[in-house]
């Protein structure tokens, strides 16, 4: 059987880059190839972490049919000659035990040592084999940051996704606003106009157009957090309409949702539950989509849901400024607290109703949502009812209750450190809730700091087996959070250090340290990533569109940044297989989904966005929760003197500067550059075909008559060569 994880053919080209940089560059280094089993960050490392590339031998799963048996130490190469920079021996992970969630043989190569900022490569002189290439960079993540952060850009509901803000393939007008849509959404019960209301704007909450007020809690939650805890990580400059405002991009970004939760709510203060479709009706782009919206009625969660959410904004939107904005949501979350303490156990269940998942949310989770708006109502108003309510109730918050810290309760959790952190916080409550949180994360679940400190997960991201279930990206990005928090709350200051490289284990799992060996962020090869995620499930970028499909395949693929659901061990088919799928029972064979089917923990996972009655949604759908974890996660690694409009790949080679985009170039070439310079493209044969001057700053190059295939380019100056790299001309 054809190995199921493929990748595109401008991608696959690319894999040859190195060799064929060493060959053009008149280097007598053998030829080597990318090997899959040799597992790093794709982006790259900042010269003072942890770096650790993973090497594996297929054991269990899928891959087992093509073993690796490395040598007893790796290299670290440059990309620009492959020269040795740093050798080290290779660890095996548990005296060579089969790791059982990924089914590997794992060797751990540490080159922590070495900090020179450059392009490198991985590589084993024993078996000649390489990993991708990637970068050392005190910024290395900025361009990451800035892509995963326009997904929310792209899921905008009723806006225009127009150029030059998004990239030319995925430009869209704004989505529905036409009859009987969210300008004019009816209540799911009561179509007449009497009923009507204007509930545009919002994020899609996922892969589906709809949106939901009780699953805005953790994303929100995220996203203001992130920005509290480094404020000067987001600037003005991620090219949104709102850029250059002079307010944060990423507070802009969140104004656009809370913007929408604002228009749910009712005079009297109660807020909406949810707005999408009676079906499941849906169409390419999202500007397509004329099905008629409806609107579910208020209810207590998501009256407490809205009431946290506006509360805590109004404070970060107060530090950046925005003081009459943070007014108006103060006001929201006074309005919508008093009217869910008012209004007790009224729920809307919606399943078969109005969207594609249940929204109402279990007694616990409504309390932890009075608990959080409570919290965040005393943050942004001072007033003692509030402290009162969490005072008398923080050991009904499972965390407290517990003693238990886990991914699952995150924003809860988040919630009771926010108020242990306030100054006016009651200190005994603020000390029994800090003593909870670092019991249970330094030493008393396994699953926490002890497991980074044992090496538990050979993979460095650990979750225990049964926390791996649908949305399990979610669940790592949570709990790198976690450690995070640690960090950001000085709750075990002798730990500091391994919880900020536990918190990054995480960060290099999600770009490619895993046992798929994929980088967990859609059609990122342009930015970085040669093996990244080539489709998953969604509306807009639907199975069999041929402009947003497969990486690769498609004219463009899926818009790069997004973060998939994740591996999930609890994959099956619909239950309407084998034989009830009318007309689609063809689509029932297992073997079609092994992978997902039949894998060790970490190897459930398949590149693909098939529907009914394949369901890649359990594992391939993104959500704005699942983004938004990654999202503040990674932005605890971008120091705030990287700006956001730092050079995608910034290369230093004799303190030379420069970038070359778009990669793959189509028609035109932009050579950014920090200097007057030559810059030349050779062939697969080893000829100069062009090379013309550059100036400093943007140099636009026509490339149109040059043949489709895999180019070196080299930029020199007085003879000198000051980088070299390579390039895909399609």
């Amino acid at each position: 059987m054809e190995r199921p994880h493929t990748t595109p053919k401008a991608t696959r080209i690319k894999q040859t880059c190195t060799a064929l940089i060493v060959g053009l560059c008149g280097q007598t280094a053998q030829a080597q190839v990318v090997d899959a089993n040799i597992r790093i960050d794709q982006f790259g490392y900042r010269p003072d972490d942890r770096k650790v590339a993973v090497i594996a031998n297929p054991i269990i799963g899928y891959d087992s049919g093509t073993p690796y048996s490395p040598g007893t130490s790796c290299e670290l190469r440059r990309t620009t000659d492959a020269s040795v920079a740093f050798t080290a021996p290779i660890i095996a992970w548990n005296g060579g035990a089969t790791h059982a969630q990924s089914g590997d043989q794992v060797w751990w190569f540490d080159f922590t040592a070495f900090d020179q900022p450059g392009s490198y490569y991985v590589f084993d002189p024993t078996t000649n084999a390489a990993s991708h290439p990637f970068t050392i960079d005190p910024c290395v993540y900025v361009d990451v940051l800035h892509q995963a952060a326009r997904m929310f850009f792209y899921q905008r509901c009723g806006a225009p996704k127009a150029v030059p803000f998004a990239e030319a393939g995925w430009a869209d007008g704004p989505c529905h606003i036409g009859a009987l849509q969210d300008l004019d959404c009816r209540l799911y019960n009561d179509l007449s106009a009497s009923t009507s209301k204007n509930l545009s704007g919002g994020w899609h909450d996922a892969g589906d157009y709809n949106k939901y007020v009780n699953f805005t809690f953790e994303p929100l939650t995220d996203l203001l957090h992130a920005y509290a805890e480094h404020p000067l990580v987001w600037t003005d400059d991620l090219n949104l309409p709102e850029s250059g405002n002079g307010v944060p991009d990423l507070l802009d970004e969140v104004k656009h949702e809370l913007d929408w939760l604002l228009k749910m709510q009712n005079n009297d203060g109660s807020v909406l539950s949810i707005v999408g479709v009676s079906n499941f009706a849906s169409a390419s782009p999202p500007s397509a989509d004329a099905a008629q919206r409806v609107y579910g009625p208020a209810t207590t969660a998501a009256s407490f849901t809205a009431s946290a959410l506006f509360a805590l904004a109004a404070v970060q939107f107060a530090n950046a400024g925005q003081t009459a904005y943070a007014n108006t949501l103060r006001v929201a979350a006074g309005n919508a607290w008093d009217w869910a303490n008012a209004h007790p156990g009224v729920v809307f269940y919606n399943t078969g109703t109005v969207g594609a998942g249940e929204q109402e949310i279990n007694a616990d989770q409504v309390f932890a949502r009075k608990f959080a708006a409570a919290v965040h109502l005393f943050a942004a108003t001072g007033i003692p009812t509030y402290r009162n309510y969490v005072d008398a109730n923080y050991q009904q918050m499972h965390l407290v209750q517990w003693g238990f810290a886990y991914p699952f309760e995150s924003a809860e959790q988040e919630a009771l450190l926010y108020y242990a952190a306030l100054s006016n916080a009651t200190p005994s409550v603020a000390s029994a809730i800090r003593s909870a949180y670092t019991t249970s994360m330094q030493s008393t679940n396994s699953d926490n700091l002890p497991a980074y400190l044992n090496h538990t997960d050979a993979y460095r991201a650990h979750l225990s087996d049964q926390d791996h279930v649908w949305g399990s990206n979610t669940t790592k990005g949570h709990k790198g959070n976690m450690h995070g928090s640690m960090v950001r709350y000085a709750l075990d200051p002798g730990n500091v250090q391994s919880y900020s490289e536990a918190a990054l284990g995480f960060v290099n799992y999600f770009h490619g340290v895993n046992p798929t060996g994929f980088c967990f962020l859609s059609n990122m090869g342009a930015h970085g990533a040669e093996n990244s995620i080539n489709e998953f499930y969604h509306a807009w970028f639907t199975d069999g569109s041929a402009l947003w499909d497969r990486a690769g395949v498609s004219t463009y693929g899926a818009a790069p940044g997004y973060v998939p659901g994740g591996v999930n061990p609890t994959y099956a088919l619909d239950g309407c297989c084998p034989t009830n799928c009318a007309g689609l029972n063809a689509l029932c064979t297992a073997a079609d989904v092994s992978p997902p089917l039949g894998q060790p923990i970490l190897k459930s996972y398949k590149d693909w966005n098939a529907g009914w009655p394949q369901n890649s949604w359990t594992i391939t759908e993104a959500g704005i929760y699942t983004q938004a974890a990654y999202l503040r996660l990674l932005s605890r690694f971008v120091s705030p003197a990287c700006s956001i409009a730092t050079p995608v790949h910034p290369v230093q080679t004799s303190a030379f500067v420069y970038r070359v985009f778009p990669d793959p170039a189509i028609d035109q070439l932009t050579v950014q550059s920090d200097r007057t310079a030559t810059f030349c493209l050779i062939d697969a044969m080893g000829r100069t075909v062009r090379c013309r001057p550059i100036i400093s700053g943007n140099t636009t190059l026509d490339v149109s008559d040059l043949a489709k295939g895999l180019y070196v380019y080299r930029i020199l100056a007085a003879e000198e060569v000051l980088a070299t790299g390579c390039l895909v001309k399609q």
